[in-house]
């Protein structure tokens, strides 16, 4: 018998350390000796990444155990941080960002980079295996006083612990070279402000001496205009790589020659946003076949047929993170959907099954399905007719319903980047709130990738605008329908989806009240000059507001903080107080704005917190004071929480 209750009161067996337990997960998995490895992130231990490995009989063995935590800062988001070569198990350590080297017959770990002068002045990331034993990187050093004066080349370190050699430096910014099945080439990416990888990168390629050196490099693809987000070698010594030169990412055959061939013309996203170095969205099978994932999805493509065809298997898991190989007659990846958390599976292609590889070794049962809402995909317009996709979470609990007439509040989620989207799959954040009574809407506004370089440039010298009312006419819509309550709407987001949410919240009047996560509030002083960020996105405003000085009216008047006093209603931020790219800096000048109004708000930090969440005392705490946030807002008890004292 369901209990009438009215929406946003509602009991719910999704606890916040629950959704702190969710947060971890597997990362840069790969497949070593015919055994699947991979980083694993450990709320409960302080957020660190271990680093597992499944036997062939499902058994795991933890490689780097408390205190190592395979973490680097290279672009603050971090690369590829481990790889094998040989007998070495070599990875980045967050603590210093050093490179050690783990003896797998011995167990002995030992560091192989230098000491910096100053703690993690010199960073690595995006590890591959060299000639003779080398292990080939990115470099990253601090080259003065502001966070974005940074320089990279790429180098070879040596496993004997002397000084990383260097290879090259041919752009500001680089991946880590990968070297062909003959030992004679290297091929890297490398772009330069103010492009960011998703706007145009070069496909670089040197040859290799016989000392290891490189030789000069050569562009064999890519440039204005277009975009590669990864490359590999065939045996036979060409390339393969994902770019879009037509607008959507595909995947290509390159020569050495210079000759560029589309495998497959789609008008699908094969590729996706070179956020963190050593992304994977391809992997190469057998026959002219090749496991791509497609907005997500994991789907073959064929060269004899040039065709891209969903795998059946995989239907249910229809979200893959970018990191996936080949294994065992398919590919092994980590993998969720509507109903399932993420998790290594092996999807083998002949037998037309998916098998789970291992659970994760901290993971918790996954809450009753009845209380988990299933993501409705559904397709809004603008008022000139742009669609806007979004995912529709609806209020699910068996225990309770709302009394007649009542129509449940709604959050609007915004997604960080903003070249970033949201995918159709279970999250127990939305879950902790769904099975409460209060929906959850997920925009991917203009600008969201998955849908081809034109929808992603709607937010070209827009952002503030096209994000912002793209948001807005969801929420009309809902209104509209009937499915939300017009006076009980929320917008809430992190990072770029912060700044969505406190422009909406200073520039609308459609929300009650806002979450703000480690947000971007003063555009100007997110730039180098402003010296409020980090290097890798300290000209990305060039694109997505304009280039300065010309447009510094527009850096402005699209700054939230330029118009705090113009808050639509009550304002809830949360903020890492080491965070590098969003600063606590900005945070704390608006809610310093804020002293002495009439507006209600909070301002929580967290001490060693970087950009995201990842201790889980400090998710629940974040949890429970938006829940609390909103039922003050909205009217409704959380008994169970803890109550989020209101400053004024």
């Amino acid at each position: 018998m369901s209990t009438t209750m009215p929406y946003g009161t509602w009991t719910s067996p999704i606890s916040a350390a629950d959704v702190a337990a969710a947060g971890g997960g597997a990362q840069w998995l790969d497949v070593v000796d015919g055994e699947v490895w991979w980083a694993e992130a450990r709320p409960a231990e302080g957020g660190r990444l271990a680093l597992v490995r499944a036997g062939t009989d499902g058994t795991l063995e933890e490689l780097l155990p408390a205190p190592w935590n395979a973490r680097n800062r290279v672009h603050e988001y971090g690369g590829r941080p481990w790889t094998v070569t040989g007998r070495a198990l070599v990875f980045t350590h967050w603590d210093d960002q050093r490179v050690y080297r783990r003896d797998l017959d011995t167990g002995e770990v030992t560091p192989i980079t230098p000491e910096p002068e100053s703690p993690q002045a010199i960073r690595y990331g995006d590890l591959h295996p060299g000639p003779d034993g080398e292990v080939w990187a990115v470099r990253e050093r601090s080259a003065g006083p502001r966070r974005a004066d940074v320089a990279r080349d790429l180098v070879a370190i040596q496993l004997d612990g002397r000084p990383p050699r260097p290879l090259a430096a041919s752009h500001h910014f680089l991946t880590g070279p990968q070297l062909s099945p003959d030992g004679g080439h290297a091929a890297w990416l490398g772009w330069a402000h103010p492009a960011m990888p998703w706007d145009e990168t070069e496909l670089c390629v040197a040859e290799v001496a016989a000392d290891g050196s490189f030789g000069p490099h050569r562009v064999l693809a890519g440039g204005p205009g277009i975009s590669v987000c990864q490359l590999e070698w065939e045996p036979g010594g060409t390339l393969l790589a994902l770019l879009d030169p037509d607008g959507w990412w595909n995947l290509h055959r390159i020569g050495l020659d210079g000759k560029v061939t589309n495998l497959a013309p789609v008008t699908e996203e094969l590729g996706g946003p070179l956020w963190k170095l050593g992304s994977r969205w391809f992997t190469q099978l057998d026959s002219g076949r090749h496991a791509v994932l497609s907005s997500g999805r994991l789907a073959v493509l064929d060269e004899a047929t040039g065709t891209v065809t969903e795998v059946p298997a995989a239907r249910e898991l229809p979200v893959w993170a970018s990191a996936f190989a080949a294994y065992k007659g398919g590919v092994v990846g980590i993998a969720g959907g509507p109903t399932r958390e993420a998790a290594v599976v092996h999807v083998d292609l002949t037998a037309g099954t998916v098998t789970e590889v291992s659970p994760r070794a901290d993971a918790e049962p996954a809450p009753p399905a009845e209380y988990l809402p299933v993501p409705e995909e559904r397709m809004f317009t603008t008022a000139d007719g742009e669609p806007i996709p979004a995912y529709l979470y609806p209020p699910a609990n068996p225990d309770h319903v709302a009394p007649d007439g009542e129509l449940p509040p709604y959050l609007v989620h915004v997604h960080g980047g903003p070249t970033g989207r949201n995918f159709p799959t279970l999250d127990l954040d939305f879950a902790f709130f769904t099975s409460r009574g209060i929906g959850v809407v997920a925009v991917n506004y203009g600008g969201s990738t998955g849908y081809g370089r034109r929808y992603r440039e709607r937010l070209r010298e827009q952002w503030g605008v096209v994000d912002v009312s793209d948001c807005v006419a969801v929420a009309d819509a809902l209104v509209a329908e009937g499915i939300a309550d017009g006076d009980r709407l929320a917008i809430r987001g992190g990072s770029a989806g912060g700044f969505t949410s406190a422009m909406s919240m200073t520039t609308q009047r459609r929300y009650r009240a806002g979450t703000v996560k480690y947000p971007i509030l003063d555009l100007y002083g997110w730039t180098g000059e402003g010296g409020e960020t980090h290097d890798f996105e300290s000209r990305y405003l060039d694109g997505l507001v304009g280039p300065l000085p010309e447009t510094a009216e527009r850096y402005r008047e699209r700054s939230p903080i330029s118009h705090a006093g113009t808050l639509a209603g009550p304002v809830l931020f949360l903020q890492g107080l080491e965070d590098e790219i969003c600063p606590p800096e900005q945070a704390d000048r608006f809610v310093e704005s804020l002293r002495g109004s009439e507006v209600p708000h909070a301002y929580l930090t967290f001490e060693g917190e970087q950009h995201g969440f990842r201790k889980a005392e400090t998710m629940i705490a974040a949890m429970e004071a938006e829940l609390s946030f909103y039922g003050q807002v909205f009217g409704f008890d959380t008994p169970g929480v803890a109550h989020l004292e209101l400053r004024r």
